[in-house]
């Protein structure tokens, strides 16, 4: 991803751009065809030459074509006509954009291989569900990937619809009115590039498409964030039901030698941080002055490069993590039978229903004996139950068994699974 980003890809576009405008213009008669031939065989350029013609110039565009002049010679007077800077950068930065969602949509599908595979291992690997940090109703583990799996379905979505969105260039001249180039033009070189002209561009491209590309890059970053503050709480010592892989040799503390840290995951938060703050940058980019002005620019040169890059990698982080994933499902029981299973606690609440309790009665039984075991070093919310003579009017011992049976809790896990399509 790094290598779409360097200062010779990016003139590499532009040179692209400037041949396929040339093509067109010779087919349409506007130039010769010969000279589009000579322009193709000695075009080059060299970026120090550019950067030294550019300290002098002050312009990067002019500083571009007089260096690939330098190794054009006559024929490179064809070059550049009709148009104005913005025609190659907007159109020349698409490629860019194109060619760096392609690199994002093949890593997003190997993390959602990777995130399918362990789904499937863990589809009846019984846990807490928890909500507000507490524990709440039985789930299993392979649950919780589903969800992370149909968010990242949603993500790819996204970008392949993105990619519809990007995938513009603009060949219409000084204020976009086409006035010393046919739209014609335009059409040819775009095609030519694999792009869509662009339905009615000022001098620049308008810049809610890419306010939209960073959007949707920084609210990918916020679902990695978001699985991988799961895994750091679920890995806390007093939980310990998952955990970052740790190499041999590794080491977590300077000071304290049995940290094993979520280092990755705690990176992928900071890293999530960054992308959402160029998202408010890039949706300042939107407002420019009139037909144009450059004050998007000096934004675009660091946050497009920034989160291409970071989400990239950010993508083959979380792969890595997820494919090495540490689970103890032992813990997971364990942690799921703390004070006597009281996660079935609206289990018994609806047994007791059924059997013709009032609710709000059946309810302050139950909450009763869960409270009574909450928090105690030998709270047993099962035996309480078991023990509570207005249950076992109503409940016998075999009906209070089947309400701590946590298979209940899975009975429609198939469908949900089917409808992932795995």
């Amino acid at each position: 991803m790094g290598g779409l980003w360097t200062e010779t890809y990016k003139l590499q576009t532009w040179l692209q751009v400037e041949i396929a405008v040339c093509e067109a213009q010779a087919e349409l008669g506007y130039i010769p065809a010969e000279a589009v031939a000579e322009i193709k065989a000695k075009a080059k350029f060299d970026p120090q030459r550019v950067l030294e013609i550019e300290a002098e110039v002050k312009h990067d565009m002019i500083a571009f074509l007089t260096n690939v002049n330098e190794y054009v010679g006559d024929a490179g007077r064809y070059i550049h006509l009709g148009l104005t800077s913005s025609d190659v950068l907007d159109t020349a930065l698409a490629l860019q954009l194109v060619a760096s969602l392609d690199l994002l949509l093949n890593q997003v599908e190997c993390l959602s291989q990777a995130i399918r595979y362990q789904a499937q291992q863990h589809r009846y690997t019984v846990m807490a569900g928890r909500s507000h940090g507490i524990h709440a109703e039985p789930i299993t583990f392979g649950f919780k990937l589903a969800g992370w799996l149909a968010e990242i379905f949603r993500h790819r979505d996204r970008l392949v619809r993105l990619h519809q969105q990007i995938s513009v260039g603009k060949i219409s001249g000084a204020v976009g009115t086409y006035a010393n180039i046919e739209p014609r033009i335009e059409a040819i070189a775009c095609a030519n590039l694999g792009l869509k002209p662009d339905t009615a561009s000022t001098q620049v491209i308008s810049r809610d498409r890419h306010a939209e590309f960073v959007q949707c890059l920084a609210l990918l970053g916020a679902s990695m964030e978001r699985f991988a503050v799961e895994i750091r709480n679920l890995q806390r010592t007093d939980v310990l039901e998952v955990e970052e892989f740790f190499s041999k040799g590794q080491k977590g503390s300077s000071a304290m030698p049995h940290k094993r840290n979520p280092i990755r995951s705690e990176r992928l938060s900071g890293m999530a941080r960054i992308l959402r703050s160029h998202a408010i940058a890039a949706l300042e980019n939107v407002a420019l002055w009139h037909e144009r002005d450059i004050s998007h620019s000096s934004v675009e040169r660091v946050i497009l490069p920034d989160v291409c890059i970071l989400t990239h990698f950010m993508l083959v982080d979380l792969t890595e993590l997820i494919k090495n994933l540490l689970v103890y499902p032992d813990n997971m029981q364990r942690n799921l039978n703390c004070y006597g299973g009281v996660v079935f606690s609206q289990r018994v609440l609806l047994a007791l229903v059924e059997k013709g309790i009032n609710r709000e009665e059946a309810y302050r039984i139950v909450q009763s004996c869960a409270h009574a075991a909450w928090n105690k070093p030998t709270g047993d919310f099962r035996a309480l139950i078991s023990q509570d003579a207005q249950v076992t009017e109503k409940l016998s011992a075999e009906e209070i068994a089947d309400c701590f049976n946590p298979q209940k809790h899975l009975q429609h896990l198939d469908e949900i699974y089917q409808r992932l399509g795995i």
